[in-house]
């Protein structure tokens, strides 16, 4: 320090090594329970379910995830990276037909994995970038797919895109409560029976549905599990309370 020359305040100091450890080690925790909670109850689950069950604070789940975007962003970005390669793979299929299926398939199997991948896909949550970046990307690979189905004669010619992905959309939502009243690949049959109609007029009948058809009391069962529509809380901001 040269004469004359105010003295400076020291820097904050580095955390120590097991100080980071801990931020770490709690934030795993926090992704591995929000997603086990996700999956059993949906994305508008309670966030201080998910922060018992990591065990750990209110205030420490909202200071590495400030909304609830954040933490679904973390949770899911790599199961949604996945349904855009399979969308990728559909878009080079030479039979448009087979790709659409195929990947619609693919779609309807993450649908099924669990409720909130379900929820994510199905609904719109706001600020979730990579939730964002699939539904663009597939909507554009439906879009695509459609288009050369369309001149293939395969599809239908009169059915948009928006048509689909409302269908699907439609469909997909009653996916939880159909595989958890029946078995876990119900959602074959009516996806099945929703191609038929959307293909172009066939040249031979039809082949028969895959799996089996709903017995009465399976349809009350699904029918209850529907229930009415939930509404997905807003993002919360980081004014959690709790233990550190």
């Amino acid at each position: 320090m040269t004469v004359g020359e105010e003295p400076t305040a020291p820097g904050p100091a580095a955390p120590p090594p097991r100080q980071r450890r801990d931020a770490r080690r709690n934030r795993d925790r926090l992704v591995e329970a929000a997603h086990a909670v996700f999956s059993e109850q949906g994305l508008d689950a309670p966030l201080d379910v998910i922060a018992r069950r990591a065990g750990v604070g209110n205030a420490t789940l909202y200071r590495h995830f400030p909304t609830r975007a954040a933490l679904v962003d973390a949770v899911f970005r790599d199961q949604l990276t996945g349904t855009m390669a399979a969308g990728e793979r559909a878009r080079i299929a030479p039979d448009a037909w087979a790709g659409l299926t195929g990947y619609l398939r693919a779609v309807f199997a993450t649908l099924a994995a669990d409720r909130g991948t379900n929820d994510l896909m199905t609904t719109r949550l706001p600020d979730v970038e990579a939730l964002q970046a699939v539904h663009a990307h597939n909507r554009r690979t439906v879009e695509l797919l459609l288009e050369r189905a369309r001149a293939q004669g395969t599809v239908r010619p009169d059915v948009t895109t928006e048509d689909l992905l409302f269908a699907l959309a439609a469909l997909g939502r009653a996916v939880p409560p159909l595989t958890t009243a029946t078995t876990h690949d119900a959602w074959h049959r009516p996806l099945a029976l929703f191609l038929d109609g959307l293909r172009a007029t066939p040249t031979a009948p039809p082949g028969p549905l895959p799996g089996s058809a709903l017995t009465e009391t399976e349809l009350g069962d699904v029918l209850g599990a529907m229930g009415p529509h939930r509404t997905t809380r807003p993002a919360e901001d980081a004014r959690g309370k709790g233990g550190a």
